[in-house]
């Protein structure tokens, strides 16, 4: 995935979810924040962003934060990234099956989910749910940054597909790379957790990669260890 009309800059503060202000070549901008998570280990006053300039010339704000570097790492904190990410890698590389189709925002029963894989040789489904991963501390990264009962409501309907005669898959995109390994954030919301285990026992498949992260693009990149 590639952005373009990248420019660096400083951030300042986050006076609340969905803006920041940033410092770009000495000029104080209103910059919209393409994460409404916490972010506060990511965030602070005066660390090297990145952002990607509109050329929409009727918004409000002319940037948007896309990207942080944390003491040398550089994270992509876009959270529309991961699935069209995951997109270009599923059309690519086909970690599924050369004969799985993909299909985007597909719908079950009254569970929406991230993708649809279907074989166009047999009868095989299978659907994808995709997490977004910026949480790291000393190279352990971890899911969510903050409770999340959408999280755990995905992951108990994939469950549900599995149970009737479906495949299931949940893949963790670490929106960084050089980590050691991934683990569920108990601390933060244990039910998450939980729910991943029990997933796992009724057979789900839980990925977790990395990516290739520049400061204008980010891409699938290797397998992370898992520890449930």
């Amino acid at each position: 995935m590639k952005y373009k009309n990248i420019r660096k800059g400083i951030f300042l503060s986050r006076p609340n979810r969905f803006i920041a202000y940033c410092d770009i070549d000495g000029e104080e901008e209103i910059c919209h924040v393409k994460n409404t998570g916490r972010c506060r280990e990511l965030l602070i006053s005066g660390c090297e962003v990145y952002l990607e300039k509109s050329d929409n010339p009727d918004r409000k704000t002319r940037y948007d934060l896309i990207a942080v570097n944390k003491g040398g790492i550089l994270i992509n904190m876009d959270s529309q990234a991961p699935n069209k990410a995951v997109l270009e890698w599923l059309n690519e590389q086909k970690p599924f099956g050369e004969d799985m189709e993909v299909f985007p925002e597909q719908t079950y029963g009254k569970s929406r989910f991230d993708f649809l894989l279907k074989s166009n040789k047999t009868d095989r489904k299978l659907y994808l749910e995709v997490k977004g991963c910026t949480l790291e501390k000393d190279g352990v990264v971890l899911f969510p940054d903050a409770p999340t009962e959408r999280g755990v409501k995905h992951v108990n309907e994939l469950v549900a597909c599995i149970e009737n005669g479906m495949e299931g898959a949940i893949l963790i995109l670490v929106q960084m790379s050089g980590v050691k390994y991934f683990t569920p954030n108990y601390e933060t919301h244990r039910e998450f957790g939980e729910a991943l285990k029990r997933a796992k026992e009724k057979g789900a498949a839980i990925l977790c990669y990395d990516s290739t992260v520049t400061p204008d693009s980010i891409k699938v990149g290797k397998p992370v260890e898992i520890r449930l």
